[in-house]
């Protein structure tokens, strides 16, 4: 008797190919080829006719279906068949949502059905969580509105080919599920195989590959295979396949049952022969791409949902003559296109694989012609890295130094060449907006608050809750601030301003309490100072004093905000970015940023210290994180409170990690900090061994989340387990100094009822807890918890962290006038450049 397949390891269930339902009835250790068109028997009988049915295709795809861990798989004549027996599942005039660095056949199908079918495609980068969300939002909408084609599937590639981009599929299978969960989520896995990753365990509903690549492994046979869970899916695919006649022949079937058998074998050489290849050209100074580097953008989120980083890296030259050069001159690698083979192979794609998609649209998606990309066979590395070489040398891509070492020979990028000859054709323009927009995110403290002004290490991270902010240009010279969602909505003449104070003096450095002084008295006499009204209209104006360039120029500034205010979640951070951006790019002390280049550092420096010059204006003595966070995004590990807002001198730690789902929930309890923070103090003077052993406590949680965050090898859900579990121990400290509060309690009640931890964040603000959410929790039970919490009278908002700093809009949509009621506008206007 033949085990369960779970009771093996997956090396074992290759090779241990079983059908009980195909048992031979000779005992044959290899399945026979059944080379017969035509089968013998009454009507009925499992087998009649080998284009719906065949032994030898029977037993392949029982096997294939226990490797991917799926009900259902299908094995057809190549991978781009995969592809079309799929889209068959999408109807004319609907709307395929697919990544920018497709594989060029993929590619090439729909564009050809753009063409007979009138489907639409978005190409999106599916590795930017929030322009996936962007996309399908905006489809969403305009399909309930009328005005847009229905989504009916999501297309994802991770690793693309030949970018290695990474896609974070739970987080787009979790995005096309909010927005438009009727849409099929599709994963090309050819690059990885089910021994390095199983799409389906992420909820993906359909995987396909061309088996031609990793799972034969020779290439010497052309084969697809399609794999799924639903039944719905399985009998409109197995429909398509027997009704066009492309599933798998017989003979092709025994030769890739026979490959699949190798495929750990021989993918554990190539990763590790990879892994060798690109650290070595790593380290001569090339751009290399592979999610096996840790300096990989991509690495954490790849680390996450595959088991090895795969056998395909591609790398630039930064000239095409000299790739060329390369290429021709290697020996052991083979000019050739596809991958997943015991020989290894070495091509440029844009000459070969992605020649067939248009070189404008190649540049657009950033493809570089120079890009080399090569496929690891299972030849001894140290060969394949010798063969490398000489080709390099060769080609003059690299040179013996002094040292007897080898160095890259430097060259001006082909890209950067481009984009410099482009933006030189293009009209030159306007170096002041007349109109722009920015966003900044809130934050919430993980871990460490009230302990962190003792010395204790505090993790803060930015959230995907976020303030937007327009400037736009006035007919008259005056100066106009609207905030309604403080009902903040006023006026002033710049002239009246009390400019001999200020010299327009632009010294981010100084604080000028003079200038303060003098205009607080003129907003008093609209809003009182115990306003808040007042701080954020002083805030404001002790900015637009240091920087207008032009006195002259009439401007009305705009901010809505997705974060609840004065709930301790970094609102009035997230406002002071937004205005130290605006007026920094307005009046010219910062040009735009670059449309294909991400902030660059000298801009985020120069608004962080100008909006920690602002959080001053309105609490005096701010830490300076809270607008650091706004500012970088992602998340932070401070020490202390920060005596300067000089970002080389804030000792902060950046830590990098994927966006984690969040629930906040605003209990709407208004507390003092100042005072919590207070009775803390006072509690280490009367009692400092029990406060101390509470900080002691808080630093030893404090230091395993960041190492946990930082740990790229952890599994998601054990991150989101174990963070959760520091975060309820780390509230329990909170209650032991004294700052807990019973509607926090509350709120833990109802996330414990559900197998969820809660936790205090900030330090005591609007009284609000945070909640890691478990991806595999469904929208009906988040749902139904946010239900259980209003029914508290407590506000939630499902959020991430973890996301983007400060943004900025640089390519609006015409049409997008004002902020809106709801602030989201802003989200689906343009394209956006973050830091």
């Amino acid at each position: 008797m033949v085990p369960e397949a779970k009771d093996y390891a997956f090396s074992t269930q290759c090779v241990t190919a079983y059908d009980p339902a195909h048992v031979d009835q000779y005992g044959a250790s290899s399945t026979p080829v059944y080379l017969t068109a035509t089968f013998k028997g009454l009507p009925g009988a499992e087998f009649d006719y080998t284009r719906v049915s065949n032994p030898s295709r029977s037993v392949l795809e029982t096997h294939l279906a226990k490797l991917e861990g799926s009900k259902y798989a299908y094995a057809v004549s190549c991978g781009m068949a995969c592809l079309d027996v799929i889209m068959r599942l999408v109807r004319p005039g609907e709307c395929v949502i697919a990544g920018d660095d497709l594989y060029g056949g993929s590619n090439r199908l729909l564009e050809l059905l753009k063409k007979q079918m009138h489907i639409e495609v978005d190409n999106i980068d599916t590795t930017d969580l929030v322009a996936v969300e962007q996309a399908l939002q905006q489809r969403a909408k305009a399909h309930a509105a009328g005005e847009g084609a229905r989504v009916a599937l999501v297309l994802l590639e991770s690793p693309t080919n030949p970018m290695i981009k990474i896609a974070d599929l739970a987080g787009c299978t979790r995005l096309v599920r909010k927005y438009i969960p009727e849409a099929l989520v599709v994963v090309d896995n050819t690059m990885l195989s089910p021994y390095l990753m199983r799409p389906l365990e992420f909820g993906v509903d359909i995987v396909y590959h061309s088996a031609t690549k990793y799972l034969s492994g020779h290439h010497d046979i052309m084969a697809g295979v399609i794999s799924c869970n639903r039944d719905d899916l399985a009998e409109s695919m197995f429909f398509t396949i027997k009704s066009v006649g492309n599933a798998l022949s017989p003979h092709d079937c025994f030769l890739l049952l026979r490959g699949v058998k190798t495929l750990a074998l021989r993918m554990d050489r190539q990763q590790t022969s990879a892994m060798q290849v690109a650290t070595y050209l790593e380290q001569l100074g090339f751009k290399v791409r592979y999610p096996g580097l840790r300096a990989f953008p991509g690495h954490a989120v790849h680390m996450r949902q595959a088991r090895g980083a795969g056998g395909v890296l591609s790398f630039e030259t930064g000239c095409t003559s000299m790739s060329e050069k390369v290429v021709a001159a290697t020996k052991l690698w083979g000019v050739s296109v596809s991958f997943g083979c015991v020989n290894s192979l070495i091509s440029m794609p844009c000459q070969m694989s992605h020649a067939s998609i248009d070189p404008k649209v190649r540049a657009a998606r950033g493809l570089p012609e120079n890009l080399i990309r090569l496929c690891l066979g299972i030849e001894d590395p140290n060969d394949l890295i010798a063969d490398l070489q000489q080709a390099l040398l060769s080609a003059g891509a690299i040179v013996a130094s002094e040292q007897g070492t080898f160095v890259r020979v430097p060259v001006e990028d082909e890209m950067e060449l481009a984009r410099r000859q482009l933006r030189a054709k293009q009209p030159e323009a306007p170096t002041r907006p007349t109109s722009l927009t920015v966003s900044a995110p809130g934050k919430v403290i993980l871990f460490g608050e009230h302990a962190v002004v003792h010395g204790v290490t505090a993790i803060a991270a930015a959230t995907a809750l976020r303030c937007y902010a327009r400037v736009s240009s006035m007919p008259m010279v005056q100066l106009a601030l609207r905030m309604p969602d403080i009902g903040l909505d006023q006026q002033w003449d710049p002239a009246v301003l009390p400019w001999v104070l200020c010299q327009n003096d632009n010294d981010h450095t100084t604080f000028n309490a003079k200038l303060l002084e003098a205009l607080s008295t003129i907003v008093s006499s609209s809003y009182p100072p115990d306003d808040r009204r007042h701080a954020a209209s002083l805030a404001f104006l002790y900015l637009y004093m240091h920087l207008a360039q032009d006195q002259g120029l009439g401007q009305s500034f705009e901010l809505r905000s997705a974060l609840p205010i004065s709930a301790g979640l970094g609102s009035s951070a997230a406002v002071s970015t937004c205005l130290a951006a605006l007026l920094l790019y307005s009046h010219e002390h910062l040009p735009l940023p670059d449309l294909h280049e991400p902030m660059p550092p000298a801009h985020t420096a120069l608004i962080n210290a100008w909006a920690y010059m602002a959080e001053k204006v309105i609490h005096g003595e701010p830490s300076g994180v809270d607008n650091t966070v706004a500012t970088l995004g992602g998340a932070v590990a401070f020490t202390r409170a920060l005596p300067t807002n000089d970002l080389s001198e804030n000792r902060l730690e950046r830590i990098s990690f994927d966006a984690v789902r969040l629930l906040i929930t605003d209990t709407r309890v208004v507390r003092s900090t100042k005072e919590l923070v207070a009775r803390v103090s006072q509690q280490k003077q009367q009692d400092p061994t029990r406060v101390d052993a509470a900080f002691t406590m808080i630093q030893h949680l404090s230091a395993e989340a960041k190492r946990l965050l930082g740990d790229s090898s952890l599994s998601r859900t054990d991150l989101i387990s174990s963070l959760s579990l520091l975060m309820d121990l780390n509230h329990l400290q909170l209650v032991q100094l004294q700052v807990g509060h019973a509607a926090l309690e509350i709120v833990r009640r109802l996330c414990a009822e559900r197998h969820l931890r809660a936790k205090l964040t900030g330090a005591g603000g609007g009284g609000c807890a945070i909640t890691l959410l478990k991806d595999s929790m469904s929208d009906a039970a988040i749902e139904e918890l946010v239900l259980a919490m209003r029914e508290q009278d407590f506000l939630t908002y499902e959020t991430q962290v973890g996301g983007p700093g400060i943004g900025v809009l640089v390519h609006p949509n015409e049409h997008a006038t004002n902020l809106g009621a709801d602030a989201t506008w802003a989200e689906q206007c343009g394209t956006w450049i973050y830091a």
